[in-house]
């Protein structure tokens, strides 16, 4: 447990000292951008009983983002992500998989921050076509609740009978979103925006499997992932900074 604050405290202070070492562009622009945006995408699980990441397993998501520039490349940015989650071990062919015949469904609720990076100058206006890819990290943290159930049966007593599997479960923890996008200028305020993203978790309770399952039905040393993956619309507010010459004077003719 201790390693896993230290990787996440190390994690808030790279993004922290990333934003000073940034900021000194900031000094060179003329203008201040902000965006406001809507995402429509999936969310997809992976864990045990989704080992290998499949687009199938997609469930429907919103997200609602927030991005402010500090510097050309370098832009702060949050956003709140919520949909459904899911698996189901019919879509694999591994034996634990087909043994166990488990499902899992649910919802997710995740709030991050973070920084984003943008390989070309976005809002360079004497472009003729502007677009960039970027690539972003975020801490964040989300708030899950899924019930997993298995159609195998086994028996628990003499004459009684019960799910292989059966579990639910609500959770709050801590993620560390990461992943690429591309977004391209509609007009001088609408861009718009594609994106996939990893998210690490530090548990494996999100299917209700892992230490909660006896071994030979889980593998408790691999934490769950999940992903987001969608395409967005946003809208750019533009700022022109006062000169500090003008910031004393209304006019200047006084």
């Amino acid at each position: 447990m201790r390693s896993k604050i230290i990787s996440i405290a190390l994690l808030i202070c790279l993004q922290v000292g990333s934003v000073f070492f940034m900021a000194p562009a900031f000094a060179q622009k003329n203008q201040v951008t902000s965006e406001l945006g809507l995402g429509l995408g999936g969310i997809n699980y992976k864990g045990e009983i989704a080992p290998k990441y499949r687009f199938g397993n997609n469930q429907p998501a919103v997200m609602v983002f927030y991005r402010r520039d500090i510097s050309a490349p370098v832009t702060l940015r949050a956003s709140a992500l919520l949909g459904g989650i899911g698996g189901t071990d019919n879509y694999f062919d591994l034996p634990l998989n087909q043994f166990r015949q488990a499902r899992m469904r649910g919802t997710l609720l995740e709030v991050a921050a973070g920084l984003e990076y943008n390989f070309l100058d976005y809002y360079d206006l004497r472009r003729r076509k502007r677009w960039t890819p970027y690539y972003f990290l975020n801490v964040a943290g989300f708030y899950a609740s899924t019930n997993t159930e298995s159609s195998v049966q086994a028996s628990i007593a003499e004459g009684s009978v019960a799910n292989l599997v059966a579990g639910n479960n609500a959770m709050l923890s801590i993620a560390v979103p990461t992943g690429v996008g591309i977004k391209y200028a509609l007009s001088h305020h609408w861009n718009l925006g594609l994106e996939i993203g990893a998210r690490f978790i530090f548990t494996d309770l999100l299917d209700n499997l892992g230490d909660a399952t006896p071994l030979p039905l889980a593998n408790p040393h691999d934490n769950d992932w999940y992903f987001y993956n969608g395409i967005s619309i946003s809208y750019t507010f533009y700022k022109i900074p006062c000169p500090k010459v003008y910031r004393s004077k209304p006019s200047p003719l006084e």
